[in-house]
């Protein structure tokens, strides 16, 4: 009888430490799963927080490039035109050369309203608002731009394609502002599973310091929002060989999330 007390009490107790151990169990997996969650719900605001300010960004650039163009590009050919119309009321023969300023100017107002219609720049797709960038670098005669891309095979989500393209702002910006070249070469590759864009300069590169291309050009910032989707960058550049940035994003599954 002893012995059977025994058994049912080491048979209790084993089943209230397995009890107990399962309790513990499932609290440590609730935890982890709500720790799990208020990471992704983390991750998800600064994906979010990334995007307004990427967006923001571009907008202000939209709106430094609207401003120098107004004043230091179509204003100059304005007043050129005026300027060329009052000697044609003396000089009938330059009347054509008026004609050609007021032209070129009806021109540059037409390429700069597409960037002034909020809703047109919403609506373009990646390849078509790189397009518009090498288009107005040609325009200004910043620096000779092309663009190769061969047809999309993929539609990528919107919030990516604003990431990737602020990216390759930023390379633009340096390689016309720092680089002193002349050409600047981009290829869009649109793969069964990934996309690879390319874009080099025939700049004055930069020289073997580590820090000084990090610093230079703003590369930790460019890893860190191709980090946010899930990208890799990666930047070439030797001194006055140019300098070369490539971007590789892999299509995410459908339904997949970005973060």
């Amino acid at each position: 009888m002893e012995q059977q007390e025994t058994a049912i009490l080491i048979a209790s107790l084993t089943l209230i430490g397995l009890i107990i151990i399962i309790i513990f169990l499932f609290l440590i997996f609730q935890k982890r799963k709500n720790d799990l969650l208020f990471e992704q719900r983390e991750a998800e605001k600064k994906y979010e927080s990334e995007i307004a300010e990427t967006q923001i960004e571009i907008r202000e650039e939209t709106l430094r490039n609207i401003s120098w163009e107004l004043h230091d590009n179509i204003g100059q050919l304005l007043t050129l035109a005026k300027i060329q119309a009052n000697i044609a009321q003396d000089e009938p023969n330059k009347l054509p050369e008026v004609i050609d300023t007021i032209s070129k100017s009806l021109t540059e107002l037409r390429a700069l309203s597409k960037l002034m219609n909020p809703d047109a720049i919403k609506n373009l797709t990646l390849k078509e608002a790189i397009l518009l960038e090498v288009e107005r670098f040609n325009r200004l005669q910043f620096i000779e731009a092309t663009l190769i891309a061969n047809d999309e095979m993929k539609i990528i989500d919107k919030k990516v394609e604003i990431i990737i393209f602020r990216i390759l702002q930023e390379f633009f910006s340096n390689t016309i502002k720092h680089s002193k070249a002349s050409k600047l070469n981009i290829s869009i590759d649109y793969q069964l599973e990934k996309m690879i864009i390319n874009a080099r300069d025939n700049g004055i590169g930069f020289s073997a310091i580590t820090s000084q291309v990090n610093t230079g050009i703003g590369l930790t910032n460019m890893k860190s929002r191709a980090k946010l989707i899930n990208a890799d960058i990666s930047l070439l550049s030797k001194e006055n060989q140019g300098t070369t940035i490539t971007l590789t994003y892999f299509y995410k599954k459908e339904n997949e999330p970005i973060i």
